[in-house]
């Protein structure tokens, strides 16, 4: 998405903000990467437009992306998600957030935290994250892994050199920086 990205966001009114505020911004709160993670594998098959025009209703729908909450959703929330005409009403997707939050839970009691459990792993290749949220996670291939690393400041390439948001970004020092930094070379891959 980064190089098109770049070039196309300016000047769009759902993409600019996303482009020039969040995507590949350091992001260490839990909600936060569990919504992106949502909105993620919400988008798969989808365009990432879509997913912005949702994003509140799927901040309404998901209770505010508060893990534990969506970690106990059962029949009777999985029903009336599948009723909301303004998320992704696609079994699947509901089915894997709702899952991928109780795994989450274990995640957090592992590590402290989904964020601290990312941190604890890092500097990987995509290959390497690839494997290991296939390992803990459900519906979670390549594109939607890579985009929520990459989302969350973790894998490099959201931003191009030349554009103005990728030096504001660097003084950020995203995890992938220091990790370039520190003579990390599986990005690569």
């Amino acid at each position: 998405m980064a190089i098109v990205y770049c070039r196309d966001a300016p000047g769009h009114p759902w993409h600019e903000p996303y482009h020039n505020q969040e995507y590949g911004f350091p992001v260490a709160c839990d909600r936060a990467l569990f919504e992106r993670l949502v909105l993620e594998i919400n988008q798969a098959g989808l365009s990432w437009l879509t997913m912005l025009k949702k994003r509140a209703a799927f901040r309404a729908a998901f209770d505010d992306f508060d893990i534990d909450r969506v970690a106990a959703y059962g029949d009777l929330e999985r029903a009336r998600l599948l009723g909301d005409a303004g998320i992704v009403r696609n079994r699947r997707k509901v089915d894997a957030v709702i899952e991928n939050a109780r795994r989450l839970v274990a995640v957090r009691a592992e590590a402290g935290s989904f964020a601290a459990w990312i941190a604890a792993h890092h500097p990987r290749s995509k290959t390497d994250w690839l494997n290991l949220f296939r390992s803990r996670f459900v519906f979670v291939g390549g594109e939607v892994v890579g985009e929520f690393l990459m989302s969350i400041g973790y894998l490099p390439g959201a931003h191009q050199p030349d554009c103005p948001v990728f030096h504001h970004l660097i003084a950020l020092r995203p995890p992938w920086l220091e990790a370039i930094e520190a003579g990390f070379a599986g990005y690569a891959s």
